[in-house]
């Protein structure tokens, strides 16, 4: 339970969820302690910790397994970025789980063989034991659950709904991080949160950032998360000559004034089913510049331009000097018309998981 989108996702329904009422369990495969452990278990969550397929088939089923008989749960939650998730929910069938359900994560799993072959033989599979389909973005349902189910109106579209009074920008916030970092007042800072994988394309952001450096030395750029690529990227930044005007800010708990800190963000995704990121740097009245990889759904303010990761670096150049210096964006009408308010979202949750 790291600050991932997923998780992030999961903890802001856990903490507003009605817990007179429902309540919710958690099943990772990771050993190492999470960003989010102690704060399920103050809530009076459990948190189950099994072994991973890939360390023993045999012991993945009979963990899991046992997790939910010995529960008794009345409900499974897979969020999954592919069909292949159907093993799990399989899997609660088995133990006794009365109602199997699945939330697409992704749009994609990148373009590798064995992610293409992975989807389809789960995807044959897949509906034999999901109850209820979720999804973030028609491009997730339709990519997780195919075309024919989405125009059905199988999948339920569940936004990511957002604390609208938390995230929301602030002077204070903005000055508190600018003043960690060293960054001075007038300093242009593009920003970036992610966790540093192929799929959020930190590579090309680096290049977009050094283009746009190269006019305006004086910026800098902000990288929020962590993952398996960072050391590749900290490396790619010493071998550009950037180290001094990018920097690593890891994982936070403060997250309003990280986006309030921020100019413009900047968000080169390869793909994504709905960016937990992008919603929320809205939420804080930030322009976004994002690839035209990422749904159209993204643009809850109206202020999000999409530019291709074929076209030259100039465009995103130009797109990112366009916003610079405008007034931040006010938003809470229109993410409370369009659904994205956490007590909504909360809403649909309970009646779609426990009803």
């Amino acid at each position: 339970m790291n600050a991932g989108g997923a998780e992030t996702f999961l903890m802001k329904i856990y903490r507003r969820l009605d817990k007179s009422c429902f309540q919710m369990d958690f099943a990772v495969n990771i050993d190492a302690k999470g960003f989010y452990d102690d704060e399920i278990i103050r809530m009076g969550g459990k948190l189950f910790k099994f072994p991973a397929k890939s360390e023993s088939l045999i012991r993945y089923i009979r963990g899991l397994k046992k997790i939910i008989q010995d529960g008794k749960y009345d409900a499974v939650l897979r969020i999954t970025s592919n069909a292949m998730g159907f093993m799990d929910l399989a899997i609660a069938k088995m133990a006794g789980a009365k109602k199997c359900i699945a939330r697409s994560s992704n749009s994609s799993d990148g373009n590798s063989f064995g992610a293409r072959i992975s989807h389809r033989i789960g995807s044959l599979l897949f509906k034999r034991f999901v109850d209820v389909k979720i999804a973030p973005s028609s491009e997730a349902a339709i990519y997780t659950f195919g075309k024919k189910d989405y125009d059905r109106g199988l999948v339920h579209i569940l936004h990511n709904g957002l604390d609208l009074d938390y995230f929301s920008y602030t002077e204070n916030g903005r000055i508190s991080v600018r003043n960690e970092f060293g960054i001075t007042p007038n300093q242009i800072v593009l920003g970036h949160v992610g966790r540093f994988s192929i799929q959020k394309n930190h590579s090309f952001l680096l290049k977009i950032f050094q283009c746009y450096h190269n006019s305006n030395p004086d910026s800098a750029l902000m990288l929020v998360g962590n993952g398996e690529l960072k050391n590749d990227i900290q490396k790619k930044v010493q071998e550009m000559g950037l180290e001094k005007n990018v920097i690593f800010a890891g994982i936070r708990s403060d997250m309003p004034s990280i986006y309030s800190a921020i100019d413009v963000f900047v968000f080169p995704s390869l793909y994504e089913g709905m960016p937990n990121a992008v919603i929320e740097a809205q939420a804080c009245g930030l322009r976004c510049v994002v690839s035209d990889y990422i749904t159209r759904e993204s643009n809850v303010s109206g202020e999000v331009e999409y530019i291709s990761l074929t076209t030259s670096l100039q465009k995103w150049i130009d797109a990112i000097s366009s916003m610079i210096g405008k007034i931040r964006i006010k938003v809470t009408e229109k993410f409370e018309k369009e659904g994205y308010d956490i007590d909504n979202t909360v809403k649909k949750i309970e009646s779609i998981f426990f009803v």
